[in-house]
């Protein structure tokens, strides 16, 4: 440790009015000015203009910087890009404009963003196509990349669906195969034809397919393969190109999408942007993926599956997931309502036997908005999958928030055995969200803001918190009288409502997965998107990037 010498005055008052060192600084400085002021005067008075600026100039490179660097520093700019477009570059460059479509995209063929590729064996823009064979509907996603840096950088996408998804094709592969049709030729008139044959495809389905059983599914996707290979120019992705995709896959690929274009992942991301928590609902199964910080006392990652160790944009990231096989919205539906069917004919004895319920009435339902009916198709109990009845179900008077979620709870099976602590819900292992992701921001995808979103207008989606779907649920639950107390004038949404009472339930649902399945706070504030400047969110892109960071081969 050093004592500082207490401050004198006295030494203060000679440095400052003495004949010290400061003083003699001082006068040579005051000499100075005066020497320059004579000779600027001089010179602007009688010298010719150029002289006077030879003679400015010869002034400021004499006058000290006093810390200041003598250069100023320099900073590399990308090319093609003007740091401050007022002042000009000397050859009067414009800001470069980016196209979010093929509408705008002056050359599908080149890129706005440089001349030639980084790497000069690759080409200078890359096509992709990813098909989402979900369990309600297939899609197709047309990416186009650039290759001006050290890997691909992403510029947009054409998207375009089709109903039902390949699942509905069980037993006759070949129409399955058929049903993709219009989405890849979709992709044969965006992409330019010249790069055909070098644009990798794959297909990728996910839980609806999976459900179906190995035999079936591995039809179907044999039958897709055969007719990407004979009927489109596209190059298949050779390995794992058309399969099944894991859920752990699915939800990891979601979160890199989300991540990427939020721009909390990319190499240039600022420190301060943490990822994002996402939260992926399905048809059915759901999807959860954050990256837990486990600096915190009580924070603690356990070893198994559910680890996913990524590197992305320089840096590795350690992430907890988990897909949920059989909790999708619509897995989830078909679940309460078996749970509805059977809880009645245990207190009521069926008046008939008939496995259609011809006879056996109507069936009250907590979880269809109060007022309605619906005739639902009720699978059969466990062991007798694939044998279903339809079962008219009504929410009379009984339909409402409260014992729809007591329902909601029972499937959710919060309560099974957690073999490893703790636990979120099915006894599955999940980090605890109190400690290690406390105040990280959760994105909502899927069904989450296709149920939700409709109630805001285009454009003004408010903050929401967990607590919101409370308010939502409970509104839509309460029947007709509460749609037009509350969204009088939206007719649209008063349609929807009334022709799908199962919005109570869906919402519900919902709540409870976010309250009590992963137990995020009630004020725990989340956000619902559905697209990031035009592209889809989902877990296709991220997919999509992996492909092209990859090994790319063309068509022969």
């Amino acid at each position: 440790m050093s004592i500082l010498p207490r401050t004198n005055n006295t030494y203060k008052r000679l440095d400052t009015d003495g004949t010290g060192p400061r003083r003699g600084r001082w006068f040579g400085w005051k000499k100075f000015a005066v020497v320059a002021g004579l000779i600027i005067g001089l010179v602007w008075v009688f010298g010719p203009r150029e002289r006077r600026e030879q003679v400015l100039d010869t002034i400021k490179q004499k006058t000290p910087t006093w810390g200041r660097p003598t250069h100023p520093p320099t900073t590399k700019a990308h090319p093609g890009i003007n740091d401050d477009p007022s002042k000009g570059s000397g050859t009067s460059k414009k800001p470069v404009k980016t196209p979010h479509s093929p509408a705008d995209d002056p050359d599908p063929l080149k890129t706005v963003h440089c001349l030639e590729p980084h790497n000069p064996d690759a080409r200078l823009v890359q096509y992709a196509l990813m098909i989402d064979a979900g369990s309600t509907g297939s899609r197709i996603h047309i990416y186009k990349f650039n290759n001006c840096g050290a890997s691909a950088e992403y510029e947009y996408e054409v998207f375009k669906q089709t109903h039902p998804g390949l699942s509905a094709y069980a037993g006759h592969p070949e129409q399955g195969a058929e049903s993709l049709d219009v989405l890849l030729d979709e992709a044969v008139s965006v992409v330019p034809k010249s790069l055909h044959a070098c644009t990798p495809v794959a297909v990728k389905a996910t839980a609806g397919l999976r459900l179906l059983g190995p035999t079936t599914s591995a039809a179907i996707l044999a039958a897709v393969r055969h007719r990407l290979e004979t009927h489109y120019p596209f190059s298949v992705v050779e390995k794992n190109g058309v399969e099944i995709m894991d859920g752990k896959d699915e939800g990891v690929y979601a979160w890199i999408t989300a991540n990427y274009l939020l721009d909390t992942l990319r190499a240039d991301s600022p420190a301060t942007a943490l990822p994002y928590a996402v939260l992926d609902l399905g048809g059915a199964s759901t999807q959860i993926v954050f990256e837990p910080s486990l600096g915190v006392p009580g924070a603690h990652l356990e070893e198994g599956d559910h680890k996913y160790e990524l590197r992305f944009g320089g840096k590795t990231h350690t992430l907890y997931q988990h897909s949920y096989l059989g909790y999708g919205l619509m897995r989830a539906r078909k679940n309460v309502h078996r749970l509805v069917e059977f809880m009645w004919n245990f207190h009521h004895k069926p008046e008939q036997s008939d496995t259609n319920h011809k006879e056996a009435g109507e069936i009250a339902n907590p979880c269809l908005a109060r007022g309605t009916k619906r005739v639902v198709e009720v699978e059969g109990a466990v062991g007798a999958e694939g044998v279903t009845k339809n079962v008219t179900m009504s929410g009379k008077d009984v339909g409402g928030y409260e014992a729809c979620n007591r329902i909601v709870e029972l499937v959710l099976a919060k309560d099974a055995v957690c073999h490893v602590k703790p636990c979120s819900f099915d006894g599955v292992y999940q980090p605890s969200i109190l400690d290690t992701f406390p105040k990280g921001k959760i994105l909502l995808l899927s069904y989450f803001y296709d149920r939700i979103a409709p109630f805001y207008p285009s454009g003004s989606l408010p903050s929401l918190t967990v607590s919101s779907l409370t308010t939502l649920a409970k509104l839509v639950c309460e029947g007709e009288t509460s749609w037009k107390s509350q969204w009088r004038g939206d007719d649209s949404l008063l349609h929807e409502l009334a022709v799908r009472p199962e919005w109570c339930l869906d919402l519900t649902f919902m709540h409870a997965l976010l309250r009590l399945g992963y137990e995020f706070a009630d004020d725990r504030e989340v956000r619902i998107e559905k697209q990031v400047d035009g592209t889809e969110l989902g877990w296709c892109l991220g997919a999509t990037i992996a492909i092209v960071g990859g090994q790319l081969t063309c068509k022969v």
